[in-house]
């Protein structure tokens, strides 16, 4: 029995306008790569959707830290933290950095 696929939509077409020196360029690299232009196309558009969703999820994650850390003004300071780093892995390890209340 062949392994079940998930529903992917099929592809749709999509306009890209380049300028003469950008189609080149990319033909060039198409011919050196042995690929075709739409396949290097697409796959930069991957890459960049994959590489900037990435940043966005960072940049909301430091949303949610900032309104955790003004609701609950809890917090520790690079040089606290800095100490206690520095002393993991040694024979006495410090605590964790206490967080204010």
């Amino acid at each position: 029995m062949a392994p079940k696929r998930s529903p992917v939509a099929p592809a749709t077409p999509v306009s890209l306008k380049l300028d003469g020196e950008e189609r080149a360029r990319l033909a060039s690299l198409a011919t050196a790569r042995k690929r075709s232009s739409h396949y290097l196309m697409r796959e930069a558009v991957r890459e960049y959707l994959t590489r900037e969703e990435a940043r966005q999820s960072f940049r909301d994650e430091a949303a949610v830290a900032w309104r955790d850390h003004e609701a609950t003004e809890r917090h520790a300071t690079q040089a606290e933290l800095d100490v206690w780093i520095d002393s993991l892995g040694t024979r006495r390890p410090r605590p964790a950095p206490k967080w204010p209340r």
